[in-house]
């Protein structure tokens, strides 16, 4: 799943995610600023370009982002997009016989070749629960001994899970749906005193409800929102605002009752359509690589490598990318066989550093993916992993698939077999506040399965049709990392993707000082949430790598 910030609901919530005015704003391009010189934890890019960097080009790097999808025509992207030369456009023909038709910008695991696409989709546990459900719902429960028995038991937790998960759903869309009613109809009542009158507390005050409880109760929230948010322009472009995030938050809980917990939906089997079963299946999806909401992924892109010099939109991390758009994460988990096949492609068709911005806290083939690990590993690819949004401790009480620690059920594996992917970066996200506030509240966090913190609340980046937008989640942290990977990758060539890991995690800024615990008021100390106890930081890792004796040729891929 799309590891997006969680929104809470609430009208004061709903105005703070809105655009209304708001007291706290973060920096411009605060993700590739330096905390000496601008007081926020950046990543110092613009400082590395200009002190390190100034005038050297570096080789181009081929940077594949597997996600929900990519606009390739966004006025910021476009020009950086990975083309695919040894394919003709759009002639139905598969010019390259590597198995995928007319794959100009990279492939899209799914769709099928009629056009046709998944968009929303079960989470992990449901498909898990729907499975399980089959085997047990006609069986005799009570005569159940070992291994079944065990495996009963965690699917009466995982039954328990989803119902509870589909039916709160369920009511809070039908408790969105009642505010909105409400608010709505407040809001015209006070529209037609106020008119086009700026929302102040003085003209707030001239209502007069005379006993209306409409507009008593619109005079409440208008004040309330006043006194937190500060005057408003309007109250037409309140309610315009007010509409458009209330139709996000209902189109949020419908995709939670309808599809992700739905355990009768199916969208694999009626718009996919490949033998599900076999995981070496791969040959199967069409070339959308935007897809139905490329909203994530093309905001990924941007902060890892949008045009920095064409004084259009923002910046991106590194300087001489192209970006290859793998799509298989829908509105719902990715599936273990599509992220699978998508870390092969990037690898097959020249990335040399992945990004991988979702996570989900069930595997249905950890098997599959970890041989697209190993693959990745053995073609010198660094893949970089947002950690999650959940605000857990993937040490001991989260798990958030994938991981680069490797599943070993045979005596073989656990005795000789390799226990964790060495080209493997799993990244947790920083606010740009400073002090106890700047680790970001959502983060998951670990000293043993968190690498390095970097950029992930409020980064400002480019979304579908030319637009731009602020997000906050790993998923923005991650990518943040992935183009100080990418930049380092293009500079020193010589270097291993393991090498990459090594330079990125011992050039961190450590940091001694207490934070909020994700998801608490706990003071802990910042050394505690990952395994390096630092924030990533471009100039210290090109210093470091300027130091460090290659291990490999330069071999240019782009």
């Amino acid at each position: 799943m799309k590891l997006r910030f969680p929104i809470v609901m609430g009208f004061s919530m709903v105005c703070a995610n809105n655009g209304f005015a708001q007291k706290d704003k973060a920096p411009a391009n605060w993700f590739n600023l330096d905390k000496t010189e601008n007081s926020v934890n950046g990543v110092s890019t613009e400082k590395t370009y200009r002190e390190l960097l100034k005038g050297k080009k570096g080789q181009t790097v081929i940077v594949a982002v597997i996600d929900g999808g990519v606009d390739p025509q966004h006025e910021d992207l476009k020009d950086i997009m990975w083309i695919n030369k040894r394919e003709i456009p759009n002639n139905g023909i598969d010019d390259d016989k590597n198995g995928y038709v007319d794959d100009i910008y990279g492939w899209n695991f799914l769709g099928n070749k009629d056009g046709k696409n998944v968009h929303h989709e079960t989470l992990e546990v449901t498909r898990v629960y729907a499975k399980l459900r089959t085997k047990f719902d006609k069986m005799d429960v009570s005569k159940l001994t070992g291994k079944d028995k065990k495996e009963y038991e965690d699917y009466e937790k995982i039954k328990k899970e989803v119902e509870e998960n589909r039916n709160e759903a369920t009511q809070a869309l039908e408790q969105i749906e009642m505010t909105k009613s409400l608010i709505t109809k407040a809001l015209e009542a006070a529209e037609t005193v106020l008119k086009d009158q700026r929302i102040t507390k003085e003209n707030i005050d001239k209502i007069d409800p005379k006993g209306d409880q409409t507009l008593m109760m619109s005079k409440g929230i208008l004040l309330k929102l006043v006194e937190s948010e500060g005057d408003q322009e309007s109250l037409a472009k309140m309610r315009g605002d007010l509409d458009e995030q209330l139709k996000a938050e209902i189109e949020r809980y419908e995709g939670k009752a309808k599809f992700q917990y739905n355990p009768d939906l199916d969208t694999r089997k009626d718009i996919v359509k490949d033998d599900y079963s076999n995981p070496d299946d791969r040959n199967y999806g069409n070339n959308d690589v935007k897809g139905p909401d490329a909203f994530h992924g093309t905001h990924v892109a941007g902060i890892i490598g949008a045009i920095r010099d064409n004084n259009k939109g923002i910046k991106g991390v590194a300087d001489n990318v192209r970006i290859m758009a793998v799509r298989c994460v829908p509105d719902g988990d990715e599936r273990d066989k599509d992220v699978a096949n998508a870390i092969r492609y990037a690898v097959d068709n020249g990335a040399t550093v992945i990004n991988m911005s979702f996570g989900k806290s069930y595997s249905w083939d950890k098997n599959a993916v970890d041989r697209a690990v190993k693959y990745a590993a053995d073609h010198d690819v660094l893949l970089v992993h947002a950690a999650g949004n959940d605000a857990k401790n993937n040490d001991a009480d989260h798990t958030n698939f994938p991981t680069p620690i490797f599943e070993r059920k045979s005596l073989w594996k656990r005795w000789f077999g390799k226990k964790k992917a060495t080209n493997w970066v799993e990244v947790g996200a920083l606010s740009w506040k400073t002090d106890d506030k700047s680790v970001a509240n959502f983060s998951n966090y670990g000293q043993n399965n968190v690498d390095v913190f970097s950029p992930g609340v409020d980064l400002y980046s480019t979304t579908p049709d030319g637009k731009y937008q602020n997000a906050s989640g790993t998923s923005m942290a991650s990518p943040v990392t992935a183009g100080v990977a990418a930049m380092l990758r293009s500079h020193f060539p010589d270097l291993t993707a393991e090498q990459i890991k090594e330079c990125i995690e011992k050039s961190v800024v450590k940091q001694s000082y207490k934070v909020k615990k994700p998801g608490s008021e706990e003071k802990v100390e910042f050394s505690t949430l990952s395994r390096t106890g630092g924030t990533v930081n471009s100039f210290k890792a090109v210093q470091l790598a300027g130091q460090m004796k290659g291990k490999k040729k330069p071999s240019p891929r782009a």
